[in-house]
């Protein structure tokens, strides 16, 4: 037998039944003083009583017979069995696991704190009792051992804005990581006959190291990107100042002035504290 088995085994009341029969009996012939009778239906009622077990929901009991593999009955209820079957029960439960935080090195070789969070259930009940030594550690080991593996296949983050095909990460790629994640464990879980129902990252962070140091890069490029978008804007706004200007023959500006606006315009718009303006009552020559 290398496979799960789904057995269905007699039913307890009827033997409970029987098991009330013998006690009756036991009485009545100790009481007429058959001593003998007496002897035979207790040591009757001795052997009966181990076969009887209960499998609650989602739960279920793995039999086997003098070491050899006779089945598994998954369906809740009372039953009774061959008191000789040794029963082993196999939770049928969806489980969570979350890891410890563990250090790696992520694509780029950064070091890197992760950890994830794992529901899981045992799907295949021969696998988890007979090809795993204990499914339960097995599953902690090889969650560690997916968690790292898979830190190694992406950056943490990616600081590179060169107009190319965003690049999967860590921090950003929440979906596809996840996925990745849930078909290496998929994978790795198989053999003990475990189903991954969710994989995702539960921790995921710099470690101490270097994590100031990563801050301060995070907070330059976003300042990079906020100032590019800021330049953007003030360019296209002094663009229609001066378009607005020309169709409406507000002023006439010579290429100087309208180099001395551009620039004025740009420090205003551009410029990360407020401006004091200097009022010209004057002419433009002065």
């Amino acid at each position: 037998m290398t496979q799960e088995k789904i057995i269905k085994l007699s039913n307890g009341y009827l033997m409970l039944f029987i098991i009330v029969l013998l006690i009756a009996g036991g009485v009545y012939s100790l009481v007429h003083s058959i001593f003998w009778l007496f002897a035979i239906l207790l040591v009757l009622a001795i052997i009966i009583l181990p076969g009887f077990f209960l499998v609650n929901p989602n739960t279920s009991k793995v039999i086997l017979l003098f070491g050899k593999y006779i089945g598994t009955v998954k369906e809740n209820g009372f039953y009774w069995a061959n008191p000789f079957y040794t029963k082993r029960s196999i939770s049928l439960r969806a489980s969570n696991f979350d890891s410890e935080r563990v250090k790696v090195n992520d694509k780029l070789g950064n070091p890197i704190m992760i950890s994830t969070i794992l529901v899981w259930k045992v799907k295949d009940t021969f696998k988890a009792a007979f090809d795993v030594d204990n499914y339960e550690n097995f599953v902690r080991v090889q969650s560690d051992a997916a968690v790292r593996k898979l830190a190694s296949l992406y950056p943490y983050d990616n600081f590179e804005d060169d107009g190319k095909e965003e690049e999967i990460t860590l921090r950003a790629s929440v979906n596809e990581v996840s996925e990745a994640l849930e078909k290496e464990l998929s994978e790795r879980l198989d053999m003990a006959g475990i189903e991954v129902l969710e994989a995702r990252i539960g921790y995921l962070a710099y470690a101490q190291e270097i994590a100031n140091a990563m801050l301060k890069r995070q907070q330059a490029t976003a300042i990079i990107a906020a100032r590019h978008k800021i330049v953007e804007g003030a360019v296209s706004m002094v663009e229609m100042a001066l378009d607005v200007l020309n169709k409406k023959q507000i002023v006439d500006l010579d290429e100087e002035r309208k180099a001395a606006m551009v620039s004025n315009l740009m420090v205003v718009l551009c410029s990360d504290k407020d401006t004091t303006p200097i009022v010209n009552t004057g002419t433009l020559n002065h």
